[in-house]
């Protein structure tokens, strides 16, 4: 089930008996761990962006909004390591995709909530954890989900780590695709209409040549 939170959501009070959620009840958990097949099989979060792989631009963008941070990746471990934080890769084999990746994650925080962002999305919103945790705590929500106008980001996304029995379930039956597990649980889209050109990622080495220029 899938609602949609009716604005950015600054300042909404928690329902009564839920506290405010902080920055260290969240873990970020980057991923990367996909195989860059539309960047010619290269390892994304490594490619070289404004001087840093960029995999570290997420992490800076993210790291002030979040108590702790893993990275998702199933290849190029001490490389990813060498950035400062722990790497975990998938416990499901075949490069099975984010929902993998967010498995992966779940399993390693002991935070009550982890937060995704897709390791090639340098822009991301520097709000992004704040205004998700207060759309999921209004609609009382397992997951919130970022949105820019029709279009929802679902790997930009605020989940309870109580579901994780769920999507192993879910993984040990076959499923993979992130929206079709997202339907079964409640989840909220947030929209970012004001910071649509936050959330571009970059799949190629034509869009790695235009963000480097913009």
């Amino acid at each position: 089930m899938t609602t949609s939170a009716d604005g950015p959501p600054e300042g909404v009070t928690p329902p009564r008996g839920h506290p405010a959620i902080t920055r260290d009840d969240v873990t970020g958990v980057v991923l990367a761990g996909g195989q860059g097949r539309r960047m010619g099989g290269v390892d994304k979060g490594l490619v070289p962006f404004r001087g840093a792989p960029m995999a570290a631009h997420a992490i800076a963008r993210l790291a002030p909004q979040v108590g702790a941070i893993v990275v998702n990746a199933n290849q190029n471990a001490d490389a990813y390591a060498a950035l400062g934080h722990r790497v975990v890769p998938d416990a499901v084999g075949g490069f099975a995709g984010p929902l993998a990746g967010l498995h992966a994650g779940l399993s390693a925080a002991s935070t009550p909530l982890v937060v995704t962002v897709p390791c090639d999305s340098p822009f991301l919103p520097a709000d992004l954890v704040a205004r998700l945790a207060a759309a999921l705590e209004a609609a009382g929500a397992d997951i919130a989900v970022a949105r820019t106008f029709d279009q929802p980001h679902p790997v930009f996304a605020l989940v309870r780590a109580s579901v994780r029995p769920h999507l192993e379930a879910f993984l040990a039956g076959g499923g993979r695709k992130i929206d079709a597990w997202y339907a079964t649980l409640a989840t909220v889209e947030v929209p970012f209409d004001d910071e649509a050109d936050a959330f571009r990622n970059i799949n190629t080495r034509d869009e790695l040549a235009a963000a480097d220029g913009s």
